[in-house]
């Protein structure tokens, strides 16, 4: 019997705090980052940034979740959600939007 692995994808790639990544990355899993990435991210899974990660350079996914510090586009296809210590300078775009008490948001 063979098993039908189409869209069920639970990989998840860890960028370690530490690591610095410069570049575009591009996979189909989710994606954790609590180090720094100094490119573009575009995954068909979700994307959560750490409290002590940071992205500089465009993301997307389905969903995303900033703890830590974004400057630039973030679009998610479902939704957005932006916990207490966030800081995201940028562009959202983005069907549900989720604002902690306490997130910093400065753009449009």
């Amino acid at each position: 019997m063979k098993k039908d692995h189409s869209f069920e994808n639970n990989e998840l790639t860890i960028i370690s705090s530490g690591v610095v990544l410069e570049g575009k990355m591009k996979c189909n899993g989710n994606i954790r980052v609590d180090g720094t990435i100094k490119g573009d991210v575009d995954t068909g899974g979700n994307i959560t940034i750490g409290t002590n990660g940071k992205v500089i350079g465009e993301l997307n996914a389905k969903e995303i979740t900033v703890g830590g510090k974004v400057d630039g586009i973030v679009r998610a296809q479902n939704k957005i959600i932006l916990e207490a210590k966030s800081i995201l300078k940028g562009e959202l775009i983005t069907k549900i939007l989720v604002i902690a008490a306490g997130a910093q948001f400065d753009g449009t």
